[in-house]
């Protein structure tokens, strides 16, 4: 499968959302519908306008998954449900380490796939929080990689 990263618009902004929800769906079984209800417009009309976000398409022109950053720092990345374990995820990632200078994020720690997936591309724990973003008791993790070794897998 052959993967292109491109900056996202505001017009790719309803398909990620649905990648978004997907995702969270499949991975963050520790959220009530309730919360994803409520963080779905704060994603679309606030935070996706807010962020710079790139989108990993396929050879159909179909995005498969998105990343957002903040200065240098991962702010999300998700990808379909269909898409996961394909490599889009690292790719994303190593792109914006590459080319973005990111070296920071922040995962919820019940959400282990993704903490696990972090940890093998070479971020650390550095801090944790009681807390999420919205205040509510879904604890983060904050990560960091020092220095990213290409050959890293």
């Amino acid at each position: 499968m052959n993967i292109k990263i491109q900056q996202a618009m505001k017009t790719d902004f309803n398909n990620l959302i649905e990648i978004w929800e997907a995702s969270v769906r499949a991975t963050h079984d520790f959220l009530s519908d309730e919360h994803i209800n409520a963080l779905r417009p704060l994603i679309l009309h606030t935070y996706l306008p807010a962020l710079t976000v790139y989108k990993a398409i396929n050879d159909k022109h179909e995005i498969e998954g998105f990343i957002s950053v903040d200065q240098h720092r991962v702010e999300m990345l998700f990808i379909s449900p269909d898409s996961r374990g394909k490599g889009i995820g690292k790719a994303l990632l190593n792109f914006a380490i590459a080319e973005l200078g990111i070296n920071e994020l922040d995962v919820n720690e019940q959400n282990t796939q993704s903490v696990d997936f972090y940890q093998h591309q070479g971020f650390k724990i550095f801090n944790r929080s009681e807390i999420d973003g919205q205040g509510n008791p879904f604890p983060l993790l904050h990560m960091r990689i020092e220095q990213r070794n290409s050959e890293a897998t």
